[in-house]
């Protein structure tokens, strides 16, 4: 039995079915990129090609250069930073280096008792120790020529057994810090015979 407006089915269109391939969108392979962006290029005058490389080229030379800063700047606050850090460290050891000078008067002292005299010793040996290990190294230079740079000359006279220009005498030792002077050497300095005792100053 049949209805009526109803076309029977062997009436009905065909309609093919749709898989996922059809529903992709249509992607270039790399060839028909590449044609693409070669008649992109093909379009813009030449002028104006070039003119696009040189700012690209002025670009990149400005980004390396900046780069080159920043990594210059970032070694010189390290750098400052260390030598701030150096420097206050450095300040404290000259504080430290009082005591020491203070503990080698006293052991040079006559007349002290020898349980106080080792006490002192024992105490001036360990603070010693310990300034060695942060990097304190002592300047005695006694015989050695004068320099300017690590010892400070309060006297300029002769003194027999020692050549003219080097150091006969040694007042206060000198110490430095990480290779660094810390204290000069206060020293006298012997003379070729033409200066006077007691000059003073320091010896070029």
């Amino acid at each position: 039995m049949s209805t009526k407006g109803n076309p029977p089915d062997d009436d009905l269109p065909v309609v093919a079915p749709v898989g996922e391939d059809d529903l992709a969108p249509a992607v270039d392979t790399p060839a028909e990129a590449e044609a693409e962006a070669t008649g992109l290029a093909e379009t813009v005058p030449a002028d104006e090609l070039e003119a696009l490389r040189r700012e690209c080229s002025e670009l990149r030379g400005a980004l390396l250069r900046r780069r080159a800063d920043f990594e210059n700047y970032r070694r010189r606050v390290e750098r400052d930073r260390g030598a701030a850090a150096s420097e206050a460290e450095a300040e404290v050891l000259r504080q430290v280096l009082g005591t020491v000078d203070n503990l080698e008067r006293a052991l040079a002292a006559d007349g002290t008792h020898s349980g106080l005299r080792e006490g002192v010793a024992l105490t001036l040996r360990e603070l010693q120790s310990l300034l060695e290990s942060l990097g304190v190294a002592v300047v005695n230079p006694l015989g050695q020529r004068f320099d300017p740079a690590l010892h400070q000359a309060i006297l300029h006279e002769p003194a027999p057994g020692f050549e003219p220009g080097s150091v006969a005498e040694v007042f206060r030792k000198g110490y430095t810090y990480k290779d660094r002077l810390l204290r000069p050497a206060l020293v006298k300095v012997a003379s070729g015979g033409s200066g006077k005792p007691g000059d003073g100053g320091d010896v070029q």
